[in-house]
């Protein structure tokens, strides 16, 4: 009979007892299982995540993280707004252009140099009115140059996509954004930046359709789920707070996107316009600006809230709005990817030593929160379940060895039929190893079987985008054995497959001390006995 049936045979003796020891082994190892799968999860979707599409975040002065989160997650508070025109300067010279055409400035200077022109006409005749009139559109250019009106973006030549986000309401719990369509027809995700936005239900939002006017919105997948939301659902956002009081301003859903891994499947995001023209979210005037805008009538604002209007044709349109004007806009932050990744390392500099914004890497940042609060969290996890399995080792030890007085006789038995010491002590190793291993491989079969629960891996999937199964492994953790030489070979192995070694090397070491007993054990005394 082999030294291992023996060692069975030996554990079948004691079923309960060696039940009991190889089940704490197995819940040991099934958390610790469990800790290194979350971990693989975690940084799964932090890698899913590491290419936002954009390469820097531009918003008000104040916290570094807190921008971050509250942009890239949607998480924390806005730290503040920053106005629109400085938003206006990361485009380009049209879009600025068309842009500023809606501000009240613009609307002043064409009344006073319409005003001007009109007597340039009626004063004059012939050669001299055509000559006035020259000389009034020469001033008028002139004055154009002065106020800042047709000139590009300061930033415009640095910036390949710029995307305005404004914060500040709710949708249940699930935050309200208010952008641009770019936001899904221009950036891409994932790990290689290779993806692009897809719907699995309708389509982008406009910024103005005949159908909604500027009321359209997109609502992420995780959204549509919880809230039951559907296509062509009307939603009214809370002002400042899940519980804040709803905006009189619907919005209709017209798309809902496909699952994507990313804080964008627990947003809802709507157009910028629409978002502008719901009460509270124009930026009050100072005096001078109230009064230009009451004597040319632009914007059509009272109390900066525009109803939406209804146009009386056979389509039951929505009438063409004004939108809001340029000076009582604010953005809370800019989603910006630069022409070349180089201009990412010394823009920041110069917009964080102007007055208006700070610029800040989010990719930096969030690797600082992983490596700082994440992954020291995670470490602290892993050693607590370690600490469970060193102390699932520690009852197979107390188990074999209370066990010990009584197995007196049968390892006299055991000599006196020709066993030698080694052999005896070898049988009692060999049952501390089936204890560990065996509980061992059961604690691991045990947590790979809880991954493939559809409840676990759809939710997982849904939250995070990272598909689970039985055969999913935690990635390699990254290690400091580079000076000992193992860190390449550690480092590449998953780390649950180091269990194995991990846990015979646990069996040799608690199984030493009851073997060193059984060793010891006088034979001519515990025959008498």
């Amino acid at each position: 009979m082999s030294l291992w049936k023996i060692a069975w045979r030996s554990i079948q003796q004691r079923g309960l007892a060696s039940a009991l020891t190889a089940l704490s082994m197995a819940l040991g190892v099934l958390l610790v299982v469990a800790v290194l799968s979350i971990h693989g999860v975690v940084s799964q979707s932090f890698k899913n995540n590491s290419s936002l599409g954009y390469n820097l975040i531009v918003g008000a002065k104040g916290g570094k993280l807190q921008l971050t989160l509250n942009t890239v997650y949607y998480l924390s508070q806005p730290v503040e707004n920053i106005p629109y025109e400085y938003y206006l300067e990361f485009t380009g010279g049209d879009e600025r252009k068309n842009a500023l055409k809606h501000s009240i400035r613009e609307n002043v200077h064409d009344d006073q140099w319409g005003s001007i022109e009109a007597v340039s006409l009626l004063g004059m005749d012939g050669l001299a009115g055509i000559g006035g009139l020259l000389a009034s559109e020469s001033l008028r250019n002139a004055d154009q140059d002065e106020l800042d009106l047709e000139r590009s973006g300061k930033f415009g030549m640095y910036s390949a996509l710029a995307i305005p986000l404004c914060l500040g309401d709710y949708f249940g719990q699930f935050r309200v954004v208010g952008t641009t369509p770019d936001l899904f027809n221009k950036l891409t995700f994932g790990p290689y930046d290779d993806k692009t936005y897809e719907f699995s239900q309708g389509r982008n939002f406009e910024t103005w359709n005949k159908e909604h006017g500027y009321f359209e919105a997109v609502v992420g997948a995780t959204v549509a789920r919880e809230m039951d939301v559907k296509l062509g659902q009307g939603i009214s956002p809370a002002h400042g707070d899940p519980e804040g009081e709803g905006h009189a301003s619907q919005f209709t859903v017209v798309g809902i996107l496909r699952p994507t891994g990313t804080p964008n499947d627990r947003a809802v995001f709507i157009n910028m316009e629409g978002f502008y023209l719901m009460e509270d979210h124009a930026k009050p005037l100072p005096k001078d600006e109230e009064e230009e805008q009451a004597v040319t009538g632009f914007g059509g604002i009272a109390g900066g809230f525009v109803e939406p209007e209804v146009a009386h044709d056979h389509d039951h349109a929505h009438a063409p709005q004004e939108p809001l004007p340029v000076e009582q806009r604010e953005v809370t932050a800019i989603l910006l990817r630069t022409v070349n990744p180089m201009i990412a390392v010394g823009l920041p500099t110069t917009i964080n030593e102007g007055p208006v914004a700070q610029c800040v890497l989010p990719i930096r940042e969030i690797t600082n929160l992983f490596s700082f609060i994440v992954a020291p969290i995670q470490a602290a996890l892993l050693g607590i379940t370690a600490l469970v399995c060193f102390v699932s080792g520690i009852s197979i030890l107390v188990s074999i060895y209370n066990s010990m007085s009584d197995r007196k006789h049968e390892i006299a038995v055991m000599r006196a039929l020709g066993a030698s010491r080694g052999t005896v002590m070898a049988v009692i190793l060999f049952e501390s190893i089936l204890l560990s291993v065996g509980g061992g491989m059961i604690g691991w079969i045990g947590a790979h079987s809880l991954m493939t629960l559809p409840v676990v891996s759809n939710a997982v999937e849904q939250r995070t985008g990272v598909p689970i199964g039985f055969t999913s492994f935690a990635p390699p953790i990254e290690n400091n054995l580079e000076l000992l030489g193992l860190g390449p070979i550690i480092g590449s192995v998953p780390p649950e497959l180091l269990l194995i070694p991990a846990l015979l090397l646990l069996a040799v070491s608690v199984g030493f001390l009851p073997a060193m007993a059984a060793y010891r054990t006088d034979v001519a005394k515990s025959l008498g006995s």
